[in-house]
């Protein structure tokens, strides 16, 4: 498993490689993005244990803070370009009742000052990009989003760097520990994913 995962920490470009990958899954969700933050903090965890020098392994501080910025980033691009384009993206929402009734239920949580939707939305399969597209297309206002869009990506990061620093140091550093971590995130989006499809009530 060491040597495996060795070449994830074999230098500061693996930061690049995660935000860029964070970046672009706003656009195209079947990227493995989370995938890709749990195996970085996994195998950082495999190299502090191996006793490698520190700047040999990601700092998971560092990891983290790459990541949720990365997811801020990704939020406020595809934000604005539907901001820019919204009424030919208006066209398409409307033709799905899925997407129809995420705008609806992104929008009054907003205007209630409430955006745990937007939190949730982050863990869910596309969640993150149906939240920032449809913001971006109703114009609800960069100060109510951002923020949300901020707590949305530290908590992503933050629980997805935890998953696999902590999994591979209770469970070692093998692929068992990988695998519970990723099962963990999965389940995450699962529950998100059921909790964001479920009918209520605005207001």
């Amino acid at each position: 498993m060491l040597e495996s995962l060795g070449w994830l920490t074999a230098g500061p470009w693996i930061y690049a490689v995660v935000a860029a990958s964070i970046v672009l899954d706003v656009f195209l969700p079947v990227l493995p993005s989370g995938v890709l933050v749990v195996a970085a903090a996994t195998a950082a965890a495999a190299e502090t244990a191996a006793g490698a020098m520190p700047r040999d392994v990601p700092d998971v501080l560092v990891l983290i803070l790459a990541a949720a910025t990365a997811s801020v980033l990704g939020d406020l691009v595809a934000y604005r370009l539907a901001w820019a384009g919204s009424a030919r993206l208006d066209r398409a929402i409307a033709r799905s009742r899925r997407l129809t009734t995420a705008q609806e239920r992104l929008g009054a949580a907003l205007a209630r000052g409430g955006g745990l939707l937007v939190v949730i939305a982050r863990f869910a399969p596309a969640g993150r990009s149906v939240v920032s597209l449809g913001a971006g297309a109703a114009r609800h206002r960069a100060r109510d989003f951002l923020p949300w869009s901020a707590l949305a990506g530290l908590t992503w990061a933050g629980y997805s760097v935890a998953l696999g620093y902590l999994g591979a140091h209770w469970l070692g550093p093998t692929w068992l520990a990988t695998a519970v971590s990723l099962a963990a995130l999965f389940g995450a989006g699962a529950a998100a994913a059921y909790f964001m499809r479920q009918p209520r009530v605005a207001g």
